[in-house]
């Protein structure tokens, strides 16, 4: 009886090793399991993190992607001129000042008036003369906001809110200054320059533009002007400095 007993218990004990270590094993599966559950969680933190990134980039690169604009706060009608600027509007018509109104002005432009030694009140009187062409054969169309005279007077000719045409395709968003030269190189004598300086950091100041925003006839369509500083390069970086540093002053 004791042997049969003895035996029937190594019979037990040897069923249950295989029991035993196939719980071992289970348990050890069930743990591995959970440990790569944990490292493979949704990472919800990043995502979250991504989403904020992605709507705050999107906001701001929409204006660009999606054709959104920033706000504009210049109120174009209640920009004053300085008083050493004479103000001289042409006639409306629809061949030098269309009555047509703007909400905006991304640049300035500067141009030169291609007809050495005439003077600003001349130019601007051939402006208004347009007015009197027919309207219904056609004719010539060109004006500008502002006029750079020879001895740095300054006239204006169109308010700012207003377009002119002289920077096509971009007459809608641009505010046009015409500068009168001697000669035929197209280089500002020294009291046009000095004004031309004086006047563009001054509407630079009023319609929060940087120097960076005043650019040439030349950047606008390709055409050559204002010439000599199409031709001069290094002559219209030292101009945009010199805006740059009038501007500092204001």
């Amino acid at each position: 009886m004791d042997e049969d007993k003895r035996l029937e218990e190594e019979l037990k004990e040897l069923r249950q090793v295989p029991i035993d270590e196939n719980d071992r094993k289970k348990k050890k599966s069930r743990r591995s399991r959970k440990k790569t559950a944990k490292r493979r969680g949704f990472p919800f933190a990043a995502v979250f993190m991504a989403l904020v990134v992605g709507v705050l980039a999107g906001l701001g690169g929409g204006y660009y992607v999606w054709g959104w604009e920033r706000p504009y706060t210049v109120d174009l009608k209640a920009v004053e001129v300085p008083d050493w600027v004479k103000q001289e509007f042409i006639r409306k018509n629809i061949f030098s000042r269309p009555d047509v109104s703007r909400r905006k002005i991304n640049n300035i432009v500067l141009h030169y008036v291609a007809n050495p030694g005439s003077s600003a009140e001349g130019n601007r009187n051939y402006f208004d003369s347009l007015a009197d062409q027919d309207s219904q054969k056609g004719g010539t169309s060109t004006s500008s906001h502002f006029i750079v005279g020879l001895e740095g007077e300054v006239i204006q000719c169109i308010p700012t809110n207003e377009i002119a045409y002289a920077n096509a395709p971009r007459n809608e968003d641009t505010l046009s200054i015409e500068v009168c030269h001697p000669d035929d190189t197209g280089k500002y004598s020294d009291a046009t320059y000095e004004s031309v300086v004086r006047l563009t950091a001054w509407l630079c100041t009023q319609l929060k533009l940087k120097s960076s925003d005043v650019v040439r006839h030349y950047d606008i369509n390709g055409k050559l002007c204002p010439k000599y500083y199409v031709e001069h390069e290094e002559e219209w970086k030292q101009l945009r400095k010199d805006i740059d540093a009038a501007m500092k002053e204001l």
